[in-house]
């Protein structure tokens, strides 16, 4: 009688976590126990709109809405998604033709926009329009003839979207070793732009090698690196030399949140690392720590944040002390296509604009080269105007 062996795979046992005695024991604690947490944290303006048209586009369409890629790198807010009725795909052909699309906040190259159009697919380009100005320089500077050295991570879908407005006229710098090797055909037509979401201190170190080999270098116009992304790493700044541990709630393919864990290292946390969720943390890195930093990617929901927060007062660290270095109140508007497309089915406020009295001014921005406040109207439309025009509260548009 033969026999067939059979491969049993071993069920999984959850760890078990040592309680906060235990902790305590192996390696005591002097002084008071603390949180500094960082502030702002966690979302940006950017992530807000395109999750927000993804949550728009099921509830006027229905589901199911395929996304191409991850429509923000987090993995909570994808899941969470996908069980509302988004499909997130790779590429457009993993689309049934006619079907409704949304492009994610890294923004995609003309291609992949032409690759949709002719599958006949209905889109929906959430787009950053920080990164949408991206975009825009690098069409204008290839069109003045300027050779783009763009600052930024090979294979990163934002990367790969810029790249893609002006292959011929650009090169992808990766980091400081290959800006001291980069070759370049014209060096007295050069101009650098970056992806939004680097490490500010790497950038200007890979600047000022790339300006070193070549003097006549130009910058962009304005600053590439996001606001969200200088005020996230400008907060871990302050409270790493503090800290005997910093955790960054962030999912480990968001660029953002794992330049948050190295800027800590940099600036003088003596631990720090990076968890999805607070049942990642591992109990051992409380060992003898009496401050602990705590932030969060700009992808990232706040209520990840509260679980680690959570997690943390049980093992004695309940003073939360927030570090606050700047203050956000930036927000986007709903993608054209969807604002449309509400606004036909009534969804949208069709009364005249009325200029608020009463409104909390938002920061203000550079639009149509003067000086804007927005206010949020309705289902995630807002409404520019320009304060203090010596005609009047002139009404920009939405």
């Amino acid at each position: 009688m033969s026999s067939t062996a059979v491969s049993l795979s071993m069920p999984v046992v959850p760890r078990r976590r040592r309680s906060p005695e235990e902790v305590a024991a192996a390696a005591p604690v002097t002084g008071e126990k603390r949180v500094l947490l960082a502030a702002p944290r966690g979302y940006c303006a950017g992530v807000t709109g395109a999750v927000i048209a993804v949550e728009k586009a099921l509830e006027h369409h229905g589901a199911p809405v395929y996304v191409r890629k991850q429509i923000v790198h987090n993995v909570h807010v994808v899941s969470s998604l996908e069980a509302r009725g988004a499909i997130f795909v790779e590429e457009n052909d993993e689309v049934p033709e006619g079907a409704l699309v949304v492009f994610s906040a890294h923004g995609v190259s003309p291609a992949v926009v032409q690759s949709a159009a002719d599958r006949g697919l209905r889109t929906i380009d959430a787009t950053c329009p920080l990164v949408t100005k991206v975009h825009k320089e690098a069409v204008r500077f290839s069109n003045e003839e300027k050779h783009i050295l763009l600052i930024g991570h090979a294979g990163h879908e934002e990367v790969e979207g810029t790249y893609g407005e002006a292959p011929e006229s650009t090169t992808i710098v990766n980091n400081p070793e290959e800006a001291r090797t980069v070759q370049v055909a014209d060096p007295d037509h050069l101009i650098w732009l970056s992806q939004t979401t680097l490490s500010v201190d790497e950038t200007m170190e890979i600047v000022d090698i790339l300006r070193e080999r070549f003097p006549n270098l130009q910058n962009p116009p304005s600053d590439d690196i996001c606001y969200a992304t200088t005020n996230r790493q400008s907060a871990i700044k302050e409270i790493a030399p503090q800290a005997d541990l910093v955790i960054v709630v962030g999912s480990a393919n968001s660029s953002n949140s794992v330049r948050l864990m190295e800027v800590a290292l940099e600036y003088g946390a003596k631990a720090s690392y990076r968890v999805d969720f607070a049942n990642e943390i591992d109990e051992s890195w409380f060992e003898g720590v009496a401050s602990v930093g705590v932030t969060s990617g700009a992808s990232v929901p706040e209520i990840l944040v509260q679980d680690v927060l959570s997690l943390l007062a049980e093992y004695g660290f309940a003073n939360v002390e927030e570090v606050v270095t700047a203050t956000e109140d930036i927000l986007f508007s709903l993608p054209k296509e969807l604002r449309a497309t509400l606004k036909a089915a009534g969804a949208l406020p069709t009364r005249a604009p009325v200029a608020p009295t009463c409104s909390k001014a938002l920061h203000p921005l550079d639009l149509r080269r003067g000086v804007v406040e927005c206010w949020v109207v309705e289902c995630g439309v807002i409404e520019f105007w320009r304060r203090q025009d010596p005609r009047g509260d002139v009404y920009l548009g939405r």
